[in-house]
């Protein structure tokens, strides 16, 4: 578990995301805290990748580079978002995070609360030396969270699952 200022980061487990995605009303029970409103949303909407589907019921624990983790609000006591990485890091020591949060908990700054307590995991662990993330293709909410958090823009890239998409990147210092 990460605790940053308002949440506390709980690695997601398959059999939590499984309840989530398919039978919602299972969810608090299981993993002890409720899903706020939109939650679910994030698992079952057609961003979710097929690979990503595959892995969560073949994993038995969690696996922060591949689960993520849930958001608790501690003053809530509710899921209010996930975040993660888009798998361990790669040949190349690059990791890609992914953050979101509920409609009703936004600007508030708990998505850059989200995204430093992955990149605080991510440089504790010695094969990572870029971490990426990509965003729309306009100034918004998240490009101010990757800037706050030393992330660069690096380009327009088009991307397999989500088309054209503006690049962040923060090179890990070494030495």
């Amino acid at each position: 578990m990460i605790e940053t200022e308002n949440l506390s980061m709980i690695p997601h487990s398959p059999g939590h995301l499984i309840a989530l995605m398919e039978r919602p009303q299972e969810y608090q029970t299981l993993a002890g805290f409720p899903a706020a409103d939109g939650l679910r949303e994030f698992f079952v909407s057609g961003d979710v990748s097929q690979a990503f589907l595959d892995s969560l019921r073949a994993l038995q624990q969690p696996d922060p580079w591949r689960l993520g983790f849930a958001a608790l609000h501690r003053e809530a006591q509710l899921v209010i978002g996930s975040a993660g990485f888009k798998g361990p890091p790669d040949s190349e020591g690059m990791v890609e995070i992914a953050y979101g949060v509920v409609p009703a908990f936004q600007r508030r700054g708990y998505a850059t609360e989200m995204a430093k307590a992955l990149v605080d995991y991510a440089l504790h662990d010695e094969r990572v030396r870029l971490l990426r993330a990509h965003t729309l293709r306009e100034p918004n909410p998240s490009t101010k969270v990757l800037r706050k958090c030393g992330f660069d823009f690096t380009g327009e890239v088009v991307e397999p699952d989500d088309g054209p998409v503006w690049r962040w990147e923060r090179k890990v210092a070494t030495g």
